[in-house]
């Protein structure tokens, strides 16, 4: 069922985590509460927000990924989980199977980012693509398992006198939406600013 915008800049996003183990109820679920405590805390805009919880089943994922594009209309669906070396780690498959372009820069940024806390990061797969179907397109991307790398990537890295040592994934995902006929994104500054060239910077209303 599509969803519907209470607003013209009304986010509509998707959140999916993928765990074998969650989805089957043997522990509790981080990858969802953390994607959503992240966001409350870093976006200004008005969003919606979509939740799924599944098994590492590469049908499942690319089911879940195609409702959330093409039947609720998400302009944004981040994925948590799965995107490790495993043979049961098919989200970065999955996700290349729904896509129709790849968008190298965030997976390689996201590995980036991660180096600088784990040398296992350059074990991590995951990607960033595009859905386009008729009048519409999404962004998405997989993000880490644990809600601590979800926030790092999200955020970047930033030396000890607050200057960025490494830019966060999110930074550019306003633009990107943008870009492809979403929503207007503005999101707190202190925790990520969001960068757009200066021609595609909203004026404030007078």
């Amino acid at each position: 069922m599509k969803a519907e915008r209470r607003q013209p800049d009304d986010l509509i996003l998707g959140l999916v985590s993928i765990s074998d183990r969650a989805a089957s109820g043997t522990y509790a679920d981080q990858g969802l509460p953390g994607l959503k405590a992240w966001l409350e805390r870093a976006l200004v805009s008005p969003w919606q927000v979509h939740e799924r919880l599944i098994p590492d089943e590469r049908q499942t994922i690319e089911r879940t990924l195609i409702e959330l594009v093409d039947e609720i209309g998400c302009d944004l669906v981040l994925t948590t989980g799965g995107t490790g070396p495993t043979r049961r780690d098919l989200t970065p498959e999955a996700t290349l199977a729904v896509a129709t372009r790849e968008m190298p820069g965030f997976g390689e940024q996201m590995r980036r980012i991660s180096l600088e806390f784990v040398a296992t990061a350059i074990l991590s797969r995951q990607v960033g693509v595009l859905r386009e179907t008729s009048g519409h397109a999404a962004l998405i991307l997989n993000l880490p398992g644990q809600p601590k790398a979800i926030a790092e990537t999200l955020e970047g890295v930033r030396a000890a006198d607050g200057s960025i040592r490494a830019h966060g994934i999110f930074a550019a995902v306003p633009y990107c939406i943008d870009l492809i006929g979403g929503p207007h994104i503005e999101t707190r500054e202190e925790i990520v600013k969001a960068f757009r060239p200066k021609s595609a910077v909203r004026k404030a209303a007078p």
